[in-house]
């Protein structure tokens, strides 16, 4: 049985009215910006206590630009032991402006226990912010640590006085969760242990799981997921995690690509483009946090999400190129590339999806090295139909995730044509246009709204995150070096706007 390290816990979140002077923390956590003189000034601070904070900061060479920090003794009648000044920038603070400073600042107290948030927080949207942002900065992956990794922030407190922290402690450890899940390295996470950690997180939820083991996809032709896992002597799975708070609640369907390991399979991937493909289940942990995230926060959206979990090994049984497979509903596929496996098990998920008449689809995959060249490793690929496309850019907007739409072309449906099957699963040799060409592969399993062949197709939209699913970089904002997180918080509030409309 796989090694069940502890996950990573968020700090604890909450909110404080009383003045910021008394609230004892090691770190008390300011804004800064620069003043027309040429100098500092603190955003939203006018306690006398601080006064001779911008001259110290001055001396220190802190500008306030934006995420710039600068740490401090705490001055005499201040409760915190010292402060912790972070730039804003010019501009009036956007609650993702908030967002990336408070996980800047986190990120620049790792061994405080106890940090205290002054950032200007007028509204409860930007108190959420702050608190989001400080978890998801405070995080660390210490499972696999055996040396000594020193304490980790325990608790968060954000002066204010416009809500809780319920709301921002549920989608932080939704983050968290994701980034636990792709930093688990793939000797302990495989299909089935995936299944076992989705099973973990869900205890006490109102949720609803049901799994197809080998033999039960099989039988019910679920062929895309069964050939992609057939290399591996650890069997694919399927997983369905459905929140139902109502029957007549408007549905939204997730599905996530959960590569738990890619090798290319006998497609096989050079030895250094190995390295890093335990991240190719991102989509898959990104669709169960959201939905674990909804039925914590309680929405009235039913939300299912469908976990297309498999390991893409070489071996004797392994799938070949020119193997046929059929996915579920009956369509058959020529597999001319097993390293384009990822959309394979996504036409198996769609497609069941599809069976249920969601009002929506969305699926989450780190699909296509195309779509980290064309986009760089920030912005996610957004394709699909164009309503629905236009409220995942809403709910990104509002969220401060970061998408980017492209098209799908009506001409690049032919590159897929197959002379044995109804379509390929790649078009070898051509680089071209890499991340739309998988986009219109999956658009092929999208279902219909209705019996009639002629019945529009079920509003349906791709996130192709093989960019920011992984920051291979240095850390900013709220994103450490790793695996980011990044969708959820889109995912949870597109679902909040289903139920709003």
């Amino acid at each position: 049985m796989a090694r069940m390290p502890s996950a990573a816990s968020s700090p604890a979140l909450t909110v404080s009215s009383a003045p910021i002077t008394t609230i004892d923390a090691d770190a008390l956590v300011i804004g800064t910006r620069p003043s027309s003189d040429g100098n500092v000034d603190l955003v939203g601070l006018d306690d006398p206590a601080f006064a001779g904070v911008p001259e110290t900061l001055r001396r220190l060479g802190h500008t306030g630009a934006v995420d710039e920090t600068a740490r401090i003794p705490a001055p005499d009648g201040i409760a915190a032991t010292s402060v912790l000044a972070i730039g804003l920038g010019r501009a009036e603070p956007s609650a993702e402006t908030l967002r990336s400073a408070a996980g800047t600042a986190a990120r620049a107290l790792p061994t405080a226990s106890r940090i205290a948030y002054a950032l200007p927080a007028p509204s409860a949207a930007e108190t959420r912010a702050v608190l989001e942002g400080a978890a998801m900065g405070a995080y660390r992956y210490t499972a696999y640590r055996t040396g000594e990794v020193g304490p980790a922030t325990s608790e968060i407190v954000a002066a204010s006085s416009h809500e809780d922290a319920g709301a921002a402690a549920v989608i932080a450890d939704a983050v968290v969760l994701v980034r636990d899940l792709v930093n688990t390295p793939p000797n302990d996470l495989y299909p089935a242990s995936f299944v076992a950690r989705a099973r973990t997180a869900a205890e006490g939820l109102p949720l609803e799981l049901e799994e197809w083991d080998a033999e039960a996809l099989a039988a019910g032709g679920f062929g895309g997921i069964l050939g992609v896992g057939q290399g591996s002597s650890r069997p694919p799975r399927l997983l369905a995690v459905r929140y139902r708070p109502s029957d007549d609640a408007p549905h939204l369907a997730l599905v996530g690509k959960g590569i738990t390991f890619d090798s290319g399979g006998l497609s096989l991937k050079p030895a250094a483009a190995m390295v890093g493909m335990k991240y190719d289940m991102t989509g898959a942990a990104t669709t169960l946090a959201a939905v674990i995230a909804a039925a914590r926060l309680g929405l009235p959206t039913r939300v299912t999400a469908w976990l297309c979990l498999a390991e893409n090994l070489p071996s004797s049984t392994a799938m070949r190129p020119n193997d046929v497979l059929t996915i579920r509903g009956g369509t058959t596929v020529e597999v001319l590339n097993t390293d384009a496996e990822g959309r394979l098990v996504m036409a198996d998920g769609l497609a069941a999806a599809s069976e249920e008449r969601p009002d929506a689809i969305v699926d989450v995959a780190t699909l296509t090295g195309a779509a980290r060249v064309a986009l760089g490793e920030r912005y996610a690929g957004l394709m699909g139909d164009d309503a629905l496309v236009e409220e995942v850019r809403a709910a990104a907007a509002d969220s401060g995730e970061l998408v980017w739409p492209m098209p799908l072309p009506a001409e690049l449906r032919p590159l897929l044509k197959s002379d044995v099957a109804d379509i390929a699963n790649a078009k070898p040799g051509s680089t071209a246009a890499g991340m739309l060409l998988a986009g219109v592969f999956l658009r092929e399993f999208v279902g219909r709204t209705g019996d009639e062949p002629d019945a529009p197709r079920i509003p349906w939209a791709h996130l192709d995150i093989a960019g920011p699913a992984n920051n291979p970089g240095s850390p900013y904002g709220y994103t450490p070096k790793g695996p980011s997180g990044v969708m959820v918080r889109l995912l949870v509030r597109l679902a909040e706007r289903l139920a709003a409309k």
